[in-house]
């Protein structure tokens, strides 16, 4: 079946019926390089991402000629780079002047630039667990003579099973090849290491640098280096130092920050010289996490949360999957913990203390030991309706509605509706008692 080509117009936003013999689904995403689709592969009966490379260039023959070249380097990893967390290749084509390739769908999978946010990060632990896999993987991109060049949280996806993928070789240097000179594509600004930002050569200590500036972005909500305009953050990855780590997540070690902080060093020379040397790095630090982490505390958490009523449908490993999805934390009496008009994505559960639920300034609720709030998470982009503060010292587990995504169908099941019905009962006592009033 021939493409109309003004079906890929991004004026028109028309989604085609089939590309070569694959079904589309529906449209997943835009970039500056291309669409990509869900679609439907009949052959294998699976369901594949179709990736479109932007062809409407018009005369510019030079913009013609880069799209070309970004779509035959990312078709040649096909045969060369098969590795668990490098997003596979299917299929690469040609058809009415597009170019595509047809790579892995992952269902449930989000980008890392999901939890690169002050209200929804991941735990430390699994920080360095996932820059470790991308480390490994590098490291076998690299010994195959291919460089990324674009490595940022939007091009790495996370599983529901908390795997990864390092997608989008787009603008991959390749030795060897004539394809390793790609003129005016440089990357995403933020992530790019300084000799990459100077347009010197680059080496694997490159793609280690952007990698670097991945995990400190995972670990504290924020870039190393942010600025107004294009020029000062250039000039600010080549001569600045970034804000210590310990003085935006205080829980990070100096062991961890001094990782990052060698990925980030200016002198290529100076960082770590593979991928592997950076994964070795990140095991001993986590083998020291590990070991500073208090079993007996991880046990009694889950032992605590087991009495509450919230989790009496739970399974343990449920239990476990909440927890992995959360932080606990003390608060201080009369502390405000959510603020009515702001936004906030995540579920809470007090797990020992009570508070007051205040509209206007008008205390309007109480809430116990065992109960929740947090329903605005429901509706993203939705304002907390209300306030909440500790009457005494609190004990809550704060849930990442982002984090509890990647958990299990049937734990994200269970929690819903245990959430939900502890909703209605509270909205059915305060009908009773406010029936009961007139």
């Amino acid at each position: 079946m021939a493409i109309n080509p003004a079906k890929f117009s991004a004026a028109n936003n028309a989604v085609p019926e089939r590309i070569g013999k694959y079904v589309i689904v529906r449209e997943v995403g835009q970039g500056s390089t291309g669409t990509v689709y869900l679609s439907h592969d009949p052959y294998y009966g699976r369901d594949v991402a179709i990736k479109v490379y932007n062809g409407d260039h018009g005369e510019d023959e030079d913009k013609a000629r880069v799209a070309r070249k970004m779509f035959l380097s990312e078709a040649h990893m096909v045969g060369m780079l098969q590795h668990p967390q490098l997003m596979p290749i299917y299929d690469a084509g040609e058809e009415d002047g597009r170019c595509y390739v047809v790579t892995e769908y992952v269902h449930g999978a989000r980008t890392l630039a999901a939890f690169c946010r002050h209200d929804d990060l991941l735990r430390i632990d699994v920080v360095v667990e996932i820059v470790f896999k991308c480390a490994k993987a590098l490291h076998y991109a690299h010994s195959r003579g291919v460089i990324h060049r674009d490595i940022k949280p939007s091009n790495i996806l996370y599983t529901q099973e908390g795997d990864v993928r390092i997608i989008d070789f787009g603008i991959a240097l390749i030795d060897g090849s004539g394809m390793s000179r790609i003129e005016g594509i440089a990357g995403s600004p933020s992530y790019m290491s300084p000799e990459q930002v100077q347009s010197q050569e680059l080496t694997n200590r490159s793609d280690l640098y952007s990698l670097g500036a991945v995990m400190y972005e995972l670990l504290t909500g924020t870039r190393p280096f942010r600025a107004g305009n294009l020029a000062k953050l250039m000039h600010q990855i080549v001569y600045a130092t970034p804000a210590p780590i310990h003085s935006l997540r205080s829980e990070v070690t100096e062991d961890l920050e001094n990782v990052v902080a060698t990925a980030l060093h200016k002198d290529p020379e100076k960082r770590y010289r593979s991928g592997l040397d950076l994964a070795a790095a990140l095991t001993r630090v986590h083998q020291k996490l590990r070991t500073r982490t208090d079993q007996m505390e991880q046990t009694e958490q889950l032992a605590l949360l087991r009495r509450l009523k919230f989790f009496h449908d739970f399974s343990q490993a449920e239990i476990g999957e909440v927890l992995m999805a959360s932080s606990w934390h003390t608060c201080a009496p009369n502390e405000e913990v959510v603020r009515e008009g702001d936004m906030d994505e995540r579920f809470y559960v007090v797990v020992a203390g009570s508070c007051v639920v205040q509209r206007n300034g008008r205390t309007v609720g109480q809430l116990g030991t065992g109960d929740c709030f947090g329903e605005s998470s429901y509706v993203p982009g939705t304002r907390r309706s209300a306030s909440v503060r500790t009457v005494g010292n609190v004990t809550l587990l704060k849930v990442g509605a982002t984090l509890l995504e990647q958990a299990s169908a049937a734990c994200q099941l269970r929690f819903n509706r245990v959430f939900l019905r502890s909703l209605i009962e509270r909205l059915q006592k305060s009908e009773q008692a406010t029936a009961s009033g007139q």
